[in-house]
């Protein structure tokens, strides 16, 4: 049984439109740096490796806010702290957009990271607090299709102001995500609901024997390590862009259709493996969907000069599959932890996520140079990490403890 009250249940579409307009403006926030890489590298004249410190400061602070999120996230209203959240990061995204140099955007991707990070769990949180484990595999779908939403419309409008508006320039994006995030704002300070049922049941001990028990149940455990695992592919993502333009001389249009196509392909796919995950099973539905992706990341990461139709076929099969493998799985990870330490597991799981993404591009970063040409070298290293990885995580699926929702919920 949901938590979810009647009111909110004839307005459980519009719940999730706000849920996903929240994810669409932090997540295109993330993803706008990947192709922004040449142009930030040009104007700024750094390094790919300086390039993957901006990328990885984010993540890093993600990881570290989601553990301090550990601390209060179920002590408070949902929505207070959802709204909360959302204007620390709106004012931490207008700063990036402000941002004068390198160490100044460094310094505010960091803050970006800090609170968008915890947005992310808490969209998840409130899902599975809100959503039956029946039909969480389609909400899930539904709320993630804001990453396909990104992909289709943010990135390559993002880019198109960065293209156009001279005066702006790499900051045009900022200043748009802030302007949306302010709608978005809006519409949920008057849609999300009061959630505050995780919070009738007492816990035993102080804040930190708290959080330290959730976080040793072995359960948790196994799906931390899960969650890890999965983010392990992010190695490979953020320098697509650079390698498209580098090695096989795409052009900075090329790459705005690239997540155009990629984007609106995911966007249909993403309901459709909600509702198989809904319908087959989540674990056997990740499995389908985890094996049937090694084969784009693999060709993206060996890619030689092709004709660009084949460029474009293979990187969007790479959106569909890499970010379908994400909702059976985080749909999984969901149903781990019972409804009063939900709030505190999906934080510390934000923070693995995080963390485990800012390895992943740390160690891609680390792993790939640049010739006198200019073209990324050892890009193939990547691709056989995040397989390996992609691998460990197929076998960790199945020994998710997934249980499903007690009668109060």
């Amino acid at each position: 049984m949901s938590t979810l009250n009647p009111n909110l249940q004839k307005n459980e579409r519009l719940f999730l439109l706000v849920l996903a307009g929240i994810q669409f403006t932090h997540i295109l926030d993330f993803m706008i740096m990947m192709p922004l890489g040449p142009q930030l590298i040009r104007v700024m004249q750094i390094d790919t490796h300086e390039f993957g410190l901006l990328l990885s400061s984010y993540t890093f602070t993600a990881a570290a806010s989601g553990l301090l999120a550990a601390t209060y996230v179920d002590r408070f209203d949902r929505r207070k702290l959802m709204l909360t959240l959302y204007v620390l990061f709106i004012v931490a995204t207008l700063l990036c957009g402000i941002a004068p140099g390198f160490l100044s955007l460094l310094a505010a991707r960091a803050m970006a990271g800090a609170f968008g990070g915890v947005l992310g769990a808490m969209v998840q949180t409130m899902i599975a607090d809100v959503i039956p484990f029946e039909r969480r595999g389609q909400a899930m779908g539904t709320v993630m299709a804001a990453f396909s939403v990104s992909t289709v419309a943010g990135v390559p409008l993002g880019l198109f102001l960065a293209e156009h508006l001279t005066l702006l320039g790499w900051r045009a994006p900022f200043f748009f995500i802030v302007l949306v995030s302010c709608i978005i704002l809006a519409f949920g300070y008057r849609h999300l609901p009061p959630l505050t049922a995780h919070m009738e049941k007492k816990q035993s001990g102080n804040v930190f024997q708290q959080i330290y028990a959730v976080a040793r149940a072995p359960a948790h455990l196994k799906a931390f390590f899960f969650v890890g695992l999965l983010m392990m592919n992010f190695s490979v993502i953020p320098y697509i862009a650079l390698y498209y333009t580098a090695n096989l001389g795409m052009t900075d249009s090329f790459i705005t259709v690239i997540y155009l196509v990629g984007g609106a392909a995911t966007l249909l796919s993403s309901r459709m493996i909600g509702r198989l995950a809904d319908r087959q099973g989540k674990l056997r539905t990740f499995r389908w969907v985890a094996i049937a992706s090694f084969l784009p990341i693999l060709a993206t990461t060996h890619l030689v000069p092709v004709p660009w139709w084949i460029v474009l076929l293979n990187s969007t099969l790479f959106f569909v599959l890499v970010s379908g493998r994400m909702i059976p799985g985080m749909a999984m990870v969901t149903a781990v932890a019972p409804l009063q330490v939900r709030g505190t597991f999906m934080s510390l799981g934000s923070s693995v996520q995080m963390l485990g993404s800012g390895l992943a591009s740390l160690v891609a970063g680390l792993i790939i140079t640049r010739n006198a040409a200019g073209q990324i070298e050892h890009y193939n290293l990547v691709g056989y990490f995040a397989l390996a990885c992609g691998l460990a995580a197929l076998w960790m699926a199945g020994r998710l403890t997934v249980s499903r929702p007690a009668p109060q919920e």
